[in-house]
C-alpha cells in the first residue's frame, strides 16, 4: 500500500489544522501565523508542534570541544528562530544529551524546546537509572517525550514509562526504529498498547511506513516522528550537481533538502521530520521545509519518479 491509497477517512482526521477541500481538491498549505512555522496536533492531546526538528545522532556528539560547541549553538539558536522545537536524541548518542542540555542552558533557551529522548537498556532498574542521568544531562525536571530505543525491552519499559506518565515525570510516551523490519512490529504495539508517538525511518525511496505503518498511526491517534529522512545522505549524493526541477517551485521548494523533506511532511500521518545536522546554513536550509506549500498526491508521485528515475 503507498500513500495513494490512504482512506479518505483517514485523510479527514487529518490534527485539525485543514479543511477536506484543502486536503482532497488542491495542494495542502501550511497554516501559520505571522510567517511562523507550520504546526500539527500531537493527536493524543492536541498539543501543537513545529513539523521540521533536529536529530542529534553524531551531529552533537562533541564533548567539550569549544569550536564544535560553539557552531552548534548558532544551530540551536537559528533553529529557535525559525520555529523548530524538537530536538531528539538518546543515551546512545555518545555526549549528545549532556551537550544539548549545556548548550540550550548557555544560549538561554533551555525553556523554548521540546525535549524527546530514549531509554536504551534492559532490565527496570537499568531503565530507570538511564532515564534519571538523561534527565540529569539534558537539565530537565520533566521529559517531553520519552521513547523506548529500537525497541529494546519494550514491555519493561513501557509500564515504567505508564508510571513516570501518571507522576509527571514524562508528558508523551514513544517508541522508535529505524529499519524497514522493524515496521510490523511497530505497527503491532502500536495497534495494543496506547503510545503516543511512533518514531521510524521514512524517506522517498523507502516508503515501507505506507504499506500499513503510517494507516496504523492515523488511524489509533498515534504521533509520527520520521528519522532518517535523507537515507544517512545517500539521497543528497544521488542529486548532487543536479538542478531542482522547476515544477517544484510551485511548492515553496528551494532545495534537495526542502524536496525530501516536503515530500514526507505531505503525508497527513507524519508530525515531525528530524534531519540531522551541526551547520548552521544546514540547518535554516531544513527549517524552511516548515513553511510554504505543501504538494499535493499527485505531486508526490511526481516527485518520487523524478528520483525513482535519476541515474
Amino acid at each position: 500500500m503507498n500513500a495513494s491509497n490512504i482512506s479518505r477517512r483517514q485523510i479527514l482526521k487529518l490534527m485539525g489544522f485543514a479543511s477536506a477541500s484543502q486536503l482532497l481538491g488542491k495542494p495542502l498549505e501550511f497554516l501559520s501565523e505571522n510567517n511562523k512555522m507550520m504546526q500539527r496536533k500531537i493527536k493524543s492531546s492536541g498539543e501543537l508542534l513545529p513539523v521540521v526538528g533536529v536529530g542529534t545522532w553524531l551531529t552533537f556528539d562533541v564533548g567539550s570541544n569549544a569550536s564544535d560547541r560553539a557552531t552548534l549553538k548558532e544551530v540551536l539558536k537559528l533553529m529557535h528562530q525559525h520555529g523548530g522545537k524538537l530536538i531528539d536524541s538518546s543515551p546512545m548518542y555518545g555526549s549528545s544529551e549532556e551537550v544539548v542540555g549545556g548548550l540550550t542552558k548557555e544560549i538561554g533557551l533551555q525553556n523554548e524546546f521540546f525535549y524527546a529522548t530514549k531509554v536504551w537498556t534492559t532490565g527496570e532498574s537499568d531503565g530507570i537509572n538511564q532515564m534519571r542521568a538523561s534527565l540529569d544531562k539534558l537539565k530537565r525536571s520533566k521529559m517531553d517525550l520519552m521513547q523506548i530505543h529500537n525497541l529494546i525491552d519494550w514491555r519493561t519499559h513501557i509500564k515504567t514509562l505508564r508510571r513516570w506518565k501518571e507522576e509527571g515525570k514524562i508528558r508523551y510516551i514513544g517508541i522508535t526504529h529505524y529499519t524497514d523490519a522493524s515496521h510490523d512490529r511497530l505497527k503491532n504495539i502500536i495497534e495494543r498498547e496506547k503510545i503516543d508517538f511512533v518514531q521510524f525511518n521514512y524517506s522517498i525511496r523507502k516508503r515501507n511506513a505506507e504499506r500499513g505503518l503510517l494507516d496504523a498511526a492515523l488511524k489509533h491517534n498515534v504521533a509520527v516522528i520520521v528519522n532518517r529522512p535523507y537515507e544517512g545522505g545517500s539521497l543528497f549524493r544521488l542529486v548532487k550537481g543536479r538542478a531542482l526541477p522547476d515544477w517544484v517551485k510551485e511548492y515553496d521548494i528551494n532545495s534537495w533538502g526542502q524536496y525530501f523533506l516536503k515530500f514526507l511532511l505531505a503525508h497527513p500521518a507524519v508530525n515531525c521530520v528530524i534531519p540531522g545536522t551541526s551547520k548552521p546554513h544546514h540547518l535554516v536550509d531544513n527549517m524552511k521545509a516548515g513553511y510554504g506549500k505543501l504538494p499535493n498526491q499527485e505531486i508526490r508521485e511526481k516527485m518520487y519518479s523524478h528520483i525513482r528515475d535519476l541515474r
